[in-house]
Protein backbone atom coordinates (compact mmCIF):
# COMPACT_ATOMS: atom_id res chain seq x y z
CA UNK A 1 0.00 0.00 0.00
CA UNK A 2 1.48 3.33 -1.10
CA UNK A 3 1.43 6.07 1.51
CA UNK A 4 2.04 9.79 1.16
CA UNK A 5 1.08 12.79 3.22
CA UNK A 6 -1.13 14.47 0.60
CA UNK A 7 -3.05 13.22 -2.40
CA UNK A 8 -4.04 15.86 -4.93
CA UNK A 9 -6.92 14.83 -7.18
CA UNK A 10 -6.67 16.58 -10.54
CA UNK A 11 -3.63 17.66 -12.55
CA UNK A 12 -4.94 20.95 -13.87
CA UNK A 13 -3.07 24.13 -13.09
CA UNK A 14 -4.52 24.28 -9.56
CA UNK A 15 -3.65 20.70 -8.66
CA UNK A 16 -0.16 20.92 -10.11
CA UNK A 17 0.51 24.19 -8.34
CA UNK A 18 -0.67 22.71 -5.04
CA UNK A 19 1.59 19.67 -5.48
CA UNK A 20 4.51 21.87 -6.49
CA UNK A 21 4.13 24.02 -3.38
CA UNK A 22 3.86 20.97 -1.11
CA UNK A 23 6.83 19.19 -2.66
CA UNK A 24 8.86 22.37 -2.37
CA UNK A 25 8.26 22.23 1.40
CA UNK A 26 9.37 18.56 1.50
CA UNK A 27 5.91 17.09 1.96
CA UNK A 28 5.29 13.81 0.20
CA UNK A 29 2.56 14.16 -2.40
CA UNK A 30 0.90 12.20 -5.19
CA UNK A 31 -1.19 13.77 -7.97
CA UNK A 32 -3.90 11.56 -9.50
CA UNK A 33 -5.22 12.54 -12.92
CA UNK A 34 -8.02 10.79 -14.81
CA UNK A 35 -6.78 11.83 -18.24
CA UNK A 36 -3.66 10.65 -20.02
CA UNK A 37 -2.39 14.22 -19.93
CA UNK A 38 -2.00 17.08 -17.48
CA UNK A 39 -3.56 20.52 -17.87
CA UNK A 40 -7.27 19.99 -17.21
CA UNK A 41 -9.08 22.86 -18.91
CA UNK A 42 -5.81 23.95 -20.55
CA UNK A 43 -4.99 22.17 -23.80
CA UNK A 44 -2.72 22.81 -26.78
CA UNK A 45 -3.33 21.91 -30.40
CA UNK A 46 -0.55 21.73 -32.97
CA UNK A 47 -1.41 22.46 -36.57
CA UNK A 48 0.24 20.63 -39.43
CA UNK A 49 2.82 23.39 -39.92
CA UNK A 50 3.92 23.22 -36.28
CA UNK A 51 2.02 26.29 -35.01
CA UNK A 52 0.76 25.79 -31.46
CA UNK A 53 -2.55 27.20 -30.30
CA UNK A 54 -4.51 26.98 -27.05
CA UNK A 55 -7.90 25.33 -27.45
CA UNK A 56 -8.55 25.76 -23.75
CA UNK A 57 -7.79 28.66 -21.40
CA UNK A 58 -5.14 30.94 -22.83
CA UNK A 59 -5.05 34.56 -21.65
CA UNK A 60 -3.26 36.40 -18.87
CA UNK A 61 -3.48 40.10 -18.09
CA UNK A 62 -2.58 42.87 -15.65
CA UNK A 63 -3.34 42.06 -12.04
CA UNK A 64 -2.73 38.34 -12.52
CA UNK A 65 0.56 38.47 -10.67
CA UNK A 66 0.69 34.79 -9.72
CA UNK A 67 0.41 33.77 -13.36
CA UNK A 68 3.18 36.09 -14.46
CA UNK A 69 5.42 34.83 -11.63
CA UNK A 70 4.71 31.25 -12.65
CA UNK A 71 5.47 32.02 -16.29
CA UNK A 72 8.78 33.62 -15.29
CA UNK A 73 9.72 30.77 -12.94
CA UNK A 74 9.17 28.24 -15.74
CA UNK A 75 11.21 30.35 -18.18
CA UNK A 76 8.26 30.85 -20.50
CA UNK A 77 7.47 34.08 -22.34
CA UNK A 78 4.34 36.04 -23.20
CA UNK A 79 3.33 38.24 -26.10
CA UNK A 80 0.35 40.58 -26.49
CA UNK A 81 -2.74 39.50 -28.37
CA UNK A 82 -3.04 41.43 -31.64
CA UNK A 83 -5.06 44.55 -30.80
CA UNK A 84 -4.43 47.00 -33.65
CA UNK A 85 -6.78 48.39 -36.24
CA UNK A 86 -10.56 48.48 -36.27
CA UNK A 87 -12.90 46.16 -34.43
CA UNK A 88 -16.20 45.29 -36.09
CA UNK A 89 -19.81 45.07 -34.98
CA UNK A 90 -22.30 43.21 -37.15
CA UNK A 91 -25.86 44.51 -36.87
CA UNK A 92 -28.73 43.62 -39.19
CA UNK A 93 -26.30 42.07 -41.64
CA UNK A 94 -24.10 45.18 -41.84
CA UNK A 95 -20.57 45.56 -40.48
CA UNK A 96 -19.55 48.69 -38.61
CA UNK A 97 -15.99 49.53 -37.65
CA UNK A 98 -15.07 50.96 -34.24
CA UNK A 99 -12.20 51.31 -31.77
CA UNK A 100 -12.16 50.45 -28.09
CA UNK A 101 -14.41 48.20 -26.01
CA UNK A 102 -17.80 49.82 -26.73
CA UNK A 103 -18.95 49.87 -30.39
CA UNK A 104 -20.45 52.91 -32.09
CA UNK A 105 -24.21 52.47 -32.23
CA UNK A 106 -27.15 54.84 -32.30
CA UNK A 107 -26.85 57.46 -29.51
CA UNK A 108 -29.90 56.32 -27.56
CA UNK A 109 -28.76 52.68 -27.38
CA UNK A 110 -25.19 53.77 -26.69
CA UNK A 111 -26.28 55.93 -23.76
CA UNK A 112 -28.51 53.11 -22.52
CA UNK A 113 -25.64 50.62 -22.65
CA UNK A 114 -23.25 53.07 -20.98
CA UNK A 115 -25.64 53.73 -18.10
CA UNK A 116 -26.27 50.00 -17.56
CA UNK A 117 -22.53 49.27 -17.55
CA UNK A 118 -21.93 52.11 -15.08
CA UNK A 119 -24.66 50.83 -12.74
CA UNK A 120 -23.32 47.29 -12.93
CA UNK A 121 -19.73 48.40 -12.22
CA UNK A 122 -20.87 50.57 -9.31
CA UNK A 123 -22.74 47.66 -7.74
CA UNK A 124 -19.82 45.27 -8.25
CA UNK A 125 -17.38 47.65 -6.56
CA UNK A 126 -19.49 47.49 -3.40
CA UNK A 127 -18.85 43.76 -2.93
CA UNK A 128 -16.16 42.14 -0.84
CA UNK A 129 -15.13 39.27 -3.16
CA UNK A 130 -14.14 37.15 -0.16
CA UNK A 131 -17.70 37.39 1.20
CA UNK A 132 -20.22 38.58 -1.41
CA UNK A 133 -23.08 37.17 0.68
CA UNK A 134 -22.44 39.81 3.37
CA UNK A 135 -23.55 42.77 1.26
CA UNK A 136 -26.75 44.31 2.58
CA UNK A 137 -28.46 43.67 -0.77
CA UNK A 138 -26.99 40.21 -1.32
CA UNK A 139 -30.33 38.50 -0.79
CA UNK A 140 -32.08 40.77 -3.28
CA UNK A 141 -29.33 40.49 -5.90
CA UNK A 142 -29.03 36.73 -5.48
CA UNK A 143 -32.77 36.24 -5.87
CA UNK A 144 -32.77 37.54 -9.46
CA UNK A 145 -31.02 36.48 -12.63
CA UNK A 146 -28.70 38.78 -14.51
CA UNK A 147 -31.25 38.69 -17.34
CA UNK A 148 -34.04 40.05 -15.14
CA UNK A 149 -31.74 42.90 -14.07
CA UNK A 150 -30.88 43.65 -17.72
CA UNK A 151 -34.57 43.79 -18.62
CA UNK A 152 -35.06 46.51 -16.01
CA UNK A 153 -31.85 48.44 -16.62
CA UNK A 154 -31.45 48.30 -20.41
CA UNK A 155 -34.42 49.98 -22.04
CA UNK A 156 -33.33 49.31 -25.61
CA UNK A 157 -33.16 45.89 -27.20
CA UNK A 158 -29.79 46.66 -28.79
CA UNK A 159 -28.20 47.57 -25.46
CA UNK A 160 -29.45 44.30 -23.95
CA UNK A 161 -28.08 42.36 -26.93
CA UNK A 162 -24.64 43.92 -26.67
CA UNK A 163 -24.51 43.46 -22.90
CA UNK A 164 -25.44 39.80 -23.44
CA UNK A 165 -22.56 39.36 -25.91
CA UNK A 166 -20.16 40.47 -23.18
CA UNK A 167 -21.79 38.15 -20.66
CA UNK A 168 -21.45 35.21 -23.04
CA UNK A 169 -17.79 36.03 -23.63
CA UNK A 170 -17.06 36.18 -19.89
CA UNK A 171 -19.27 33.39 -18.54
CA UNK A 172 -19.94 31.08 -21.53
CA UNK A 173 -23.55 31.28 -20.41
CA UNK A 174 -26.79 33.13 -20.97
CA UNK A 175 -27.76 36.00 -18.63
CA UNK A 176 -30.78 33.95 -17.47
CA UNK A 177 -28.51 31.18 -16.16
CA UNK A 178 -26.66 33.14 -13.48
CA UNK A 179 -27.66 35.20 -10.50
CA UNK A 180 -27.02 38.93 -10.52
CA UNK A 181 -24.96 38.53 -7.34
CA UNK A 182 -22.71 35.97 -9.00
CA UNK A 183 -22.20 38.20 -12.03
CA UNK A 184 -21.29 41.12 -9.78
CA UNK A 185 -18.94 38.97 -7.68
CA UNK A 186 -17.28 37.53 -10.79
CA UNK A 187 -16.61 41.00 -12.18
CA UNK A 188 -15.36 42.26 -8.80
CA UNK A 189 -13.03 39.29 -8.38
CA UNK A 190 -11.34 40.28 -11.66
CA UNK A 191 -11.31 44.00 -10.85
CA UNK A 192 -14.25 45.02 -13.09
CA UNK A 193 -16.41 43.87 -15.98
CA UNK A 194 -14.53 46.30 -18.23
CA UNK A 195 -11.26 44.57 -17.26
CA UNK A 196 -12.72 41.18 -18.11
CA UNK A 197 -13.85 42.39 -21.53
CA UNK A 198 -10.75 44.37 -22.51
CA UNK A 199 -7.72 43.22 -24.50
CA UNK A 200 -4.89 45.71 -23.95
CA UNK A 201 -4.85 46.44 -20.23
CA UNK A 202 -7.45 43.74 -19.65
CA UNK A 203 -7.91 40.02 -19.11
CA UNK A 204 -7.22 39.18 -22.77
CA UNK A 205 -3.94 41.08 -23.02
CA UNK A 206 -1.25 38.38 -23.23
CA UNK A 207 -0.67 34.86 -24.48
CA UNK A 208 2.03 32.37 -23.56
CA UNK A 209 4.54 30.99 -26.05
CA UNK A 210 4.12 27.23 -26.13
CA UNK A 211 0.56 27.54 -24.84
CA UNK A 212 -0.66 27.65 -21.25
CA UNK A 213 -0.84 23.85 -21.25
CA UNK A 214 2.93 23.99 -21.69
CA UNK A 215 3.13 25.52 -18.21
CA UNK A 216 1.36 22.47 -16.83
CA UNK A 217 3.72 20.16 -18.73
CA UNK A 218 6.67 21.99 -17.18
CA UNK A 219 5.23 21.72 -13.65
CA UNK A 220 4.49 18.03 -14.17
CA UNK A 221 8.07 17.49 -15.34
CA UNK A 222 9.31 19.06 -12.10
CA UNK A 223 7.07 16.76 -10.09
CA UNK A 224 8.13 13.68 -12.05
CA UNK A 225 6.79 10.37 -10.73
CA UNK A 226 4.61 12.19 -8.23
CA UNK A 227 2.08 12.66 -11.07
CA UNK A 228 0.05 9.58 -12.00
CA UNK A 229 -1.92 9.79 -15.26
CA UNK A 230 -4.80 7.57 -16.35
CA UNK A 231 -5.91 7.23 -12.74
CA UNK A 232 -9.53 8.40 -12.34
CA UNK A 233 -10.47 8.38 -8.67
CA UNK A 234 -13.41 6.20 -7.70
CA UNK A 235 -13.61 6.80 -3.95
CA UNK A 236 -12.19 8.71 -1.02
CA UNK A 237 -12.64 6.97 2.32
CA UNK A 238 -11.67 7.99 5.83
CA UNK A 239 -10.28 4.96 7.70
CA UNK A 240 -10.89 4.22 11.39
CA UNK A 241 -7.44 5.54 12.32
CA UNK A 242 -8.22 8.88 10.66
CA UNK A 243 -6.10 8.36 7.56
CA UNK A 244 -7.61 8.74 4.11
CA UNK A 245 -7.69 6.01 1.48
CA UNK A 246 -8.05 7.04 -2.15
CA UNK A 247 -8.99 4.32 -4.63
CA UNK A 248 -8.30 4.93 -8.30
CA UNK A 249 -8.21 2.96 -11.54
CA UNK A 250 -4.63 1.79 -10.96
CA UNK A 251 -4.78 0.95 -7.27
CA UNK A 252 -5.15 2.74 -3.97
CA UNK A 253 -3.12 5.06 -1.80
CA UNK A 254 -3.29 6.19 1.81
CA UNK A 255 -2.64 9.75 2.95
CA UNK A 256 -3.21 12.26 5.71
CA UNK A 257 -4.95 14.91 3.62
CA UNK A 258 -6.71 15.17 0.25
CA UNK A 259 -6.87 18.24 -1.99
CA UNK A 260 -9.74 18.14 -4.45
CA UNK A 261 -8.59 20.09 -7.51
CA UNK A 262 -11.27 19.15 -10.05
CA UNK A 263 -14.29 21.11 -11.33
CA UNK A 264 -17.31 20.94 -9.00
CA UNK A 265 -19.28 18.75 -11.41
CA UNK A 266 -16.43 16.21 -11.48
CA UNK A 267 -16.19 15.99 -7.69
CA UNK A 268 -19.75 14.67 -7.77
CA UNK A 269 -18.51 11.59 -9.68
CA UNK A 270 -16.45 10.41 -6.69
CA UNK A 271 -17.83 8.32 -3.82
CA UNK A 272 -16.98 9.67 -0.39
CA UNK A 273 -17.12 7.64 2.81
CA UNK A 274 -18.42 9.05 4.99
CA UNK A 275 -20.52 11.01 2.53
CA UNK A 276 -19.80 14.68 2.09
CA UNK A 277 -22.02 16.88 4.24
CA UNK A 278 -25.38 17.52 2.64
CA UNK A 279 -24.63 21.23 2.29
CA UNK A 280 -21.43 20.50 0.33
CA UNK A 281 -23.13 18.04 -1.98
CA UNK A 282 -25.97 20.50 -2.62
CA UNK A 283 -23.51 23.32 -3.30
CA UNK A 284 -21.56 21.26 -5.84
CA UNK A 285 -24.80 20.31 -7.58
CA UNK A 286 -25.70 23.98 -7.91
CA UNK A 287 -22.45 24.90 -9.69
CA UNK A 288 -22.87 23.61 -13.27
CA UNK A 289 -20.21 24.57 -15.79
CA UNK A 290 -20.73 27.02 -18.63
CA UNK A 291 -21.06 25.82 -22.22
CA UNK A 292 -18.33 26.68 -24.70
CA UNK A 293 -16.92 25.48 -28.02
CA UNK A 294 -13.66 27.17 -29.00
CA UNK A 295 -13.03 27.33 -32.76
CA UNK A 296 -9.81 28.23 -34.60
CA UNK A 297 -9.10 28.46 -38.33
CA UNK A 298 -5.58 28.69 -39.78
CA UNK A 299 -4.81 30.70 -42.93
CA UNK A 300 -1.53 31.28 -44.75
CA UNK A 301 -1.43 34.81 -43.30
CA UNK A 302 -3.59 37.17 -41.20
CA UNK A 303 -5.12 38.72 -44.31
CA UNK A 304 -7.66 40.81 -42.38
CA UNK A 305 -4.84 43.01 -41.10
CA UNK A 306 -4.25 44.24 -44.64
CA UNK A 307 -7.69 45.88 -44.45
CA UNK A 308 -6.88 47.54 -41.15
CA UNK A 309 -8.92 45.08 -39.08
CA UNK A 310 -8.01 43.83 -35.62
CA UNK A 311 -9.76 40.48 -36.06
CA UNK A 312 -12.15 41.33 -33.21
CA UNK A 313 -15.86 41.08 -34.01
CA UNK A 314 -19.02 41.26 -31.94
CA UNK A 315 -22.30 40.04 -33.42
CA UNK A 316 -25.68 39.49 -31.75
CA UNK A 317 -26.67 37.25 -34.68
CA UNK A 318 -23.81 34.77 -34.42
CA UNK A 319 -23.68 31.87 -34.03
CA UNK A 320 -20.07 33.00 -33.47
CA UNK A 321 -20.68 36.15 -31.47
CA UNK A 322 -17.07 37.03 -30.60
CA UNK A 323 -13.83 36.60 -32.57
CA UNK A 324 -10.14 37.43 -32.07
CA UNK A 325 -6.93 37.41 -34.08
CA UNK A 326 -5.17 34.53 -32.35
CA UNK A 327 -2.07 34.43 -34.58
CA UNK A 328 1.09 33.32 -32.84
CA UNK A 329 3.86 35.87 -32.53
CA UNK A 330 6.81 35.11 -34.78
CA UNK A 331 4.78 32.85 -37.08
CA UNK A 332 3.48 33.69 -40.55
CA UNK A 333 0.12 31.95 -40.32
CA UNK A 334 -3.04 33.85 -39.50
CA UNK A 335 -5.31 32.32 -36.85
CA UNK A 336 -8.90 33.41 -36.38
CA UNK A 337 -10.59 32.32 -33.18
CA UNK A 338 -14.27 32.34 -32.37
CA UNK A 339 -16.48 31.10 -29.54
CA UNK A 340 -19.82 29.31 -29.49
CA UNK A 341 -21.27 29.92 -26.04
CA UNK A 342 -24.32 29.27 -23.91
CA UNK A 343 -27.42 28.14 -25.82
CA UNK A 344 -25.53 28.29 -29.13
CA UNK A 345 -22.83 25.97 -27.80
CA UNK A 346 -25.43 23.52 -26.56
CA UNK A 347 -27.05 23.47 -30.00
CA UNK A 348 -23.81 22.97 -31.93
CA UNK A 349 -22.65 20.33 -29.48
CA UNK A 350 -25.39 18.11 -30.93
CA UNK A 351 -24.67 18.50 -34.65
CA UNK A 352 -22.06 16.86 -36.86
CA UNK A 353 -18.50 18.16 -36.90
CA UNK A 354 -18.95 19.23 -40.54
CA UNK A 355 -22.14 21.17 -39.82
CA UNK A 356 -20.49 22.97 -36.92
CA UNK A 357 -17.38 23.76 -38.98
CA UNK A 358 -19.48 25.13 -41.83
CA UNK A 359 -21.52 27.33 -39.48
CA UNK A 360 -18.35 28.78 -37.94
CA UNK A 361 -16.68 29.42 -41.29
CA UNK A 362 -19.88 31.01 -42.61
CA UNK A 363 -19.61 33.50 -39.76
CA UNK A 364 -15.93 34.14 -40.41
CA UNK A 365 -16.75 34.78 -44.09
CA UNK A 366 -19.49 37.27 -43.17
CA UNK A 367 -17.06 39.12 -40.93
CA UNK A 368 -13.85 38.98 -42.98
CA UNK A 369 -14.80 38.09 -46.56
CA UNK A 370 -14.90 34.96 -48.67
CA UNK A 371 -11.23 34.14 -48.02
CA UNK A 372 -12.15 33.29 -44.43
CA UNK A 373 -14.34 30.44 -45.65
CA UNK A 374 -11.33 28.47 -46.89
CA UNK A 375 -8.76 27.93 -44.11
CA UNK A 376 -5.79 25.65 -44.48
CA UNK A 377 -6.79 23.91 -41.25
CA UNK A 378 -9.59 24.12 -38.72
CA UNK A 379 -10.00 22.83 -35.17
CA UNK A 380 -12.62 23.22 -32.48
CA UNK A 381 -13.01 21.91 -28.95
CA UNK A 382 -16.39 21.22 -27.39
CA UNK A 383 -15.61 21.40 -23.68
CA UNK A 384 -19.08 20.25 -22.66
CA UNK A 385 -18.33 16.91 -24.33
CA UNK A 386 -14.90 16.55 -22.70
CA UNK A 387 -15.38 13.49 -20.42
CA UNK A 388 -13.47 14.81 -17.39
CA UNK A 389 -14.58 18.45 -17.69
CA UNK A 390 -18.12 18.68 -19.05
CA UNK A 391 -18.08 22.43 -19.56
CA UNK A 392 -16.13 25.67 -19.43
CA UNK A 393 -15.01 28.18 -18.45
CA UNK A 394 -16.02 27.68 -14.82
CA UNK A 395 -18.85 26.66 -12.53
CA UNK A 396 -21.81 29.05 -12.50
CA UNK A 397 -23.94 30.21 -9.58
CA UNK A 398 -27.67 30.26 -10.24
CA UNK A 399 -30.00 32.42 -8.09
CA UNK A 400 -29.91 31.51 -4.41
CA UNK A 401 -26.57 29.69 -4.51
CA UNK A 402 -24.28 32.30 -2.95
CA UNK A 403 -26.74 33.18 -0.20
CA UNK A 404 -27.88 29.58 0.23
CA UNK A 405 -24.50 28.14 1.17
CA UNK A 406 -21.79 30.01 -0.71
CA UNK A 407 -20.25 31.24 2.54
CA UNK A 408 -18.95 27.68 3.08
CA UNK A 409 -17.66 27.21 -0.47
CA UNK A 410 -13.96 27.30 0.46
CA UNK A 411 -14.34 25.50 3.78
CA UNK A 412 -12.47 22.21 4.25
CA UNK A 413 -14.50 19.08 4.94
CA UNK A 414 -12.50 17.47 7.73
CA UNK A 415 -9.37 16.22 5.90
CA UNK A 416 -10.61 17.14 2.43
CA UNK A 417 -9.57 20.54 1.06
CA UNK A 418 -10.81 22.31 -2.05
CA UNK A 419 -8.87 24.00 -4.85
CA UNK A 420 -9.65 25.10 -8.39
CA UNK A 421 -10.69 28.36 -9.95
CA UNK A 422 -14.25 27.97 -8.60
CA UNK A 423 -12.86 28.22 -5.07
CA UNK A 424 -10.92 31.45 -5.63
CA UNK A 425 -11.53 34.88 -4.15
CA UNK A 426 -9.52 36.74 -6.79
CA UNK A 427 -9.96 36.06 -10.51
CA UNK A 428 -12.67 33.43 -10.09
CA UNK A 429 -12.92 31.53 -13.39
CA UNK A 430 -9.35 32.32 -14.49
CA UNK A 431 -5.99 30.56 -14.22
CA UNK A 432 -4.94 33.21 -11.71
CA UNK A 433 -7.83 32.15 -9.50
CA UNK A 434 -6.77 28.52 -9.78
CA UNK A 435 -3.29 29.40 -8.50
CA UNK A 436 -4.72 31.45 -5.64
CA UNK A 437 -7.02 28.62 -4.58
CA UNK A 438 -4.09 26.19 -4.56
CA UNK A 439 -2.12 28.48 -2.25
CA UNK A 440 -5.03 28.61 0.19
CA UNK A 441 -5.56 24.84 0.15
CA UNK A 442 -1.83 24.22 0.69
CA UNK A 443 -1.79 26.67 3.58
CA UNK A 444 -4.65 24.75 5.22
CA UNK A 445 -2.88 21.43 4.71
CA UNK A 446 0.49 22.59 5.96
CA UNK A 447 -1.03 24.08 9.11
CA UNK A 448 -2.67 20.72 9.79
CA UNK A 449 0.40 18.62 8.96
CA UNK A 450 3.18 20.72 10.45
CA UNK A 451 3.54 18.54 13.59
CA UNK A 452 3.59 15.43 11.36
CA UNK A 453 5.93 16.68 8.65
CA UNK A 454 8.36 13.70 8.77
CA UNK A 455 5.61 11.08 8.29
CA UNK A 456 5.13 9.09 5.08
CA UNK A 457 8.46 10.30 3.67
CA UNK A 458 8.69 9.88 -0.09
CA UNK A 459 11.97 9.15 -1.83
CA UNK A 460 13.26 11.64 -4.36
CA UNK A 461 14.18 15.30 -4.40
CA UNK A 462 11.38 17.84 -4.24
CA UNK A 463 11.14 20.14 -7.25
CA UNK A 464 12.97 23.41 -6.95
CA UNK A 465 10.46 26.26 -6.98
Amino acid sequence: MERVQVVVIGAGIAGLNAARLLAGQQYSVRVLEARERVGGRLLNHQFGNGDTVDIGGQWVGPGQDRMYRLIDSLHAQTWPLYDHGDNQLQLNGKLRRYRGTIPKINPIALADLGLAMARFESMAKQLDPSAPWQHRKAGLWDAMTLDSWLQKNCRTRLARQLFAIGIGAVFAAEPAEISLLHALFYARSGNSLETLLAVTGGAQQDRVHGGTAGLCDAMAAQLGARVQLGAPVASVEQLPDGRMQVRHALGSIQCDRVIMAVPPNQALRIDFAPALPAWRDKLLQRMPAGSCIKCIARYDKPFWRESGLSGQVASPAGPVRVTFDNSESGKSSGLLMGFLEGDVARHYSNVSADERRNAVLDCFARYFGEAARHPLEYVDKDWSSEPWTRGCYAGLMAPGTWTGGGERLREANDRIHWAGTEFAVEWFGYMEGALESAERAVAEVTRALEPEKPSFAEAGEAPRV
